[in-house]
């Protein structure tokens, strides 16, 4: 591989090379197949495999085009596989590959932009730069960690799902929470591109640490806001707490606001749906800076605890779908001096 110095100052780097790292090792070879002869060799119909392409995210390649290799067609017998083992029927294949294909096209984009800006940065430093060489020990080592990672969250999953169900003999209420940056928009202007993106890693960061130190997992997070779910309302009364009022002691982290609710949810490929959700949401968007408003369930399993959680009626929003409901907005007791 090639690793001539295109700037002419002694420092290799041209981005273009992770290309060759990244195809050398995931490819053995340049493409040789057709659409159809993948889906031939897979033994699926060639309206199923291109559907399959098209969920994963991945652009149209033309039909005369030898654009795919034989790891190509072992993906789409894995991915056959898993409905002849009964784990996915067929309806629910396309939802699968779609959760799958979005979830490693973000992963794989942080990580090339990871190796640029460590590439880039070498080229502009006084040190010896990285050598594209060493680029091509990354992509299995991350591969590596990739599938250690996967194997604990299944775990951690199967304990927290499984035993959860078998404890409570069926459906389990969970708090469902979004935080949210207050004023994210505004901010965006005001602060470059650098900045505003050291924000949002310390945003996530912080807020991923917290929610896991008190027995939640985030499910995911949207630019400026992150949802979570928690089975415990008190150790969820907390974690709202300790994210509003972590923008007081900690000024990498930006003022937020918190709405949670309680209740039952649907699971689905990582993600929650159902009212509790909507609601949470809702609850959220109502929130005023700093605060934390929670819904009636909620506020009924902390009004025992009158010592820890003071709970006040906040003032009515319209959500659809709720003809009465009662907000709460939570706050701390202070200790009396």
């Amino acid at each position: 591989m090639s690793t001539e110095d295109p700037r002419g100052d002694g420092h290799a780097f041209d981005p273009s090379l992770l290309i060759d790292v990244a195809a050398q090792f995931l490819f053995d070879g340049e493409p040789t197949l057709r659409q159809s002869e993948v889906a031939e060799a897979a033994g699926v119909d060639l309206d199923t495999a291109n559907a399959l392409w098209r969920h994963l995210g991945f652009p149209a390649v033309a039909e005369d085009e030898p654009g795919f290799l034989p790891s190509d067609v072992e993906a789409l017998r894995l991915t056959e596989r898993l409905v002849e083992l009964g784990v996915l029927d067929r309806d629910r294949l396309p939802q699968f590959v779609r959760s799958t294909g979005r979830t490693f096209a973000r992963l794989a984009d942080w990580h090339i932009r990871v190796m640029l800006a460590a590439l880039a940065a070498d080229a502009e430093g006084e040190e010896e730069p990285t050598s594209i060489d060493a680029f091509a020990e990354v992509i299995p080592t991350v591969e590596a960690l990739q599938g250690y990672v996967w194997r604990r969250h299944l775990l951690a999953a199967a304990s927290r799902i499984a035993l959860g169900e078998v404890a409570s003999g069926g459906d389990v209420p969970v708090v469902v929470g979004f935080v949210d940056i207050v004023g994210y928009t505004a901010q965006s202007r005001q602060l470059n591109a650098r900045e505003l993106g050291d924000m949002v890693e310390w945003f996530e960061r912080v807020t991923t640490e917290l929610v896991v130190e008190h027995g939640g997992q985030v499910v995911k997070t949207i630019g400026d806001e992150a949802m979570f779910v928690l089975e415990s309302a008190p150790e969820a009364a907390e974690l709202g707490q300790r994210l509003v009022e972590r923008a007081e002691d900690d000024e990498r982290f930006p003022e937020v606001r918190v709405g949670m609710a309680y209740g039952s949810v649907v699971a689905r490929l990582g993600d929650l749906f159902g009212s509790t959700v909507n609601l949470a949401a809702r609850l959220t968007s109502a929130a005023r800076p700093g605060r934390v408003l929670v819904d009636d369930d909620l506020a009924g399993e902390l009004q025992a605890d009158e010592e820890r959680w003071r709970l006040r009626r906040a003032r009515r929003i319209s959500v659809k779908g709720y003809d009465h409901l009662h907000l709460w907005s939570l706050k701390r007791v202070e200790p009396a001096n």
